[in-house]
């Protein structure tokens, strides 16, 4: 007997990557919900064939007019991953929110395609103990305020692999089983990051291991000779790599493989989830990491003082935003406003060294570049700036420190 609550569900979106996971959720929802199934696929660089996921989902009894297949590759970096990284965005000091910023291009696609076919839920396979759930959830109540959302994992009782084995076999579920030895960690990734968490991870005080990375050789392995790259940007946003221009998601790939290559972008990190808990997880963020070095040396020189302070100052509200699922909040959109408002002037080339796991910044040039060497010389300076004049700016910087100290003694 459904509840009142499944019985008003009719159609609902899954976002469905064609795994055994998503594939039980489908059959869940079909058993469970009685409803009709739409399933989408998003390819944002993770690196996995997502066609397959279409004959899955036939099997699964799915209309071929309600299986959609999204390359969002360029739209996932244009659109996501450039604006954050306009405003050097790390969460708690590390981070490059390589998982956090993906969920609200999904959740935003999940809500086109509810309201193209008419679909009042959608459903995803994050769990009730994690981030994701909140990024999906509350990214698709803003775009849709109306929308039904099912979790199934903070509904039913499969809470094992055998359970979810056993109801694989009991419904016919078509189950994959990969040659050789299954990796015994949870990955996540997409075109700007790879996570790793679960297995040996959950000791933080276990060193990962050398095996479990992917995307980049170990620094003491990578080559012996540096690798030197220049990266043009235009108004923030990285747009030509040692002179060709490339699109935003062939320029993160590309320096992925530059990085990658060169033992750059790996983390160790215990970070606290917005639902309460910590979470110690690694990650590989190659070609994010050479972009965050490289955006901070443009805007060294074409930024002038307080804009770049005040955008240090915003950062850390702006990326707890971005990870704990608001991309779609009024003040991310405010904020967002003000950091792209920044980068009207942020125009220019950084070179820089690639070097066993280091990138090191070797030169920047911006034609609105607003170092002036006729005032920061330390050679005769021709009266570009009376040095005089310091002495008054110190006295009255100092006035305040010294009335203190005439009142309550000097400071020990």
């Amino acid at each position: 007997m459904m509840s009142s609550n499944k019985s008003s569900i009719n159609k609902v979106v899954l976002a469905y990557s064609g795994g055994l996971d998503t594939s039980i959720i489908l059959r869940w929802l079909q058993e469970e919900y009685n409803c009709e199934v739409v399933t989408f696929t998003a390819d944002i660089g993770q690196g996995e064939e997502v066609e397959p996921a279409r004959a899955k989902a036939i099997k699964m009894g799915i209309k071929p007019e309600n299986i959609f297949i999204d390359d969002l590759r360029e739209e996932f970096v244009r659109d996501f991953v450039f604006p954050m990284f306009r405003a050097n965005t790390i969460y708690e000091g590390e981070y490059l929110l390589g998982t956090s910023i993906a969920r609200p291009l999904i959740a935003k696609r999940l809500i086109d395609i509810a309201r193209q076919t008419g679909a009042d839920a959608i459903s995803h396979g994050a769990t009730g103990k994690g981030n994701d759930q909140v990024r999906f959830e509350l990214g698709a109540y803003a775009l849709m305020p109306e929308v039904k959302v099912i979790a199934p994992w903070r509904e039913w009782d499969l809470n094992s692999r055998e359970k979810l084995m056993a109801y694989a076999a009991e419904h016919d579920i078509p189950i994959d089983f990969n040659k050789g030895k299954k990796s015994p960690y949870s990955m996540d990734a997409n075109l700007l990051h790879i996570s790793y968490e679960g297995g040996v991870l959950e000791d933080p005080a276990a060193e990962h291991e050398e095996d479990m990375w992917r995307w980049s050789v170990s620094p003491e392995k990578a080559p012996d000779t540096a690798t030197v790259i220049d990266i043009t940007f235009e108004n923030g946003d990285p747009v030509a790599l040692n002179g060709e221009r490339l699109s935003p998601a062939t320029m993160l790939e590309t320096l992925n493989k530059l990085g990658g290559a060169n033992g750059i972008g790996r983390l160790d990190l215990v970070e606290n989830r917005y639902v309460g808990m910590k979470s110690r997880g690694c990650y590989e963020t190659p070609g994010g990491t050479i972009l965050l070095r490289a955006h901070r040396a443009i805007e060294s020189i074409t930024l002038d003082k307080g804009s770049a302070h005040l955008k240090d100052e915003l950062m850390p509200r702006y990326a707890e935003l971005i990870y704990n699922g608001y991309w779609w909040s009024p003040e991310r959109l405010m904020l967002q406003a003000a950091i792209d408002a920044s980068q009207a002037h942020v125009n220019g080339n950084v070179r820089l060294k690639l070097y066993k796991g280091n990138v090191i910044v070797l030169g920047r040039s911006s034609s609105e570049s607003l170092f002036d060497a006729a005032i920061a010389t330390f050679d005769d300076d021709a009266g570009a700036y009376n040095q005089k004049d310091a002495e008054g700016f110190i006295r009255l910087n100092a006035l305040r420190l010294r009335l203190a100290a005439r009142k309550h003694g000097p400071i020990r």
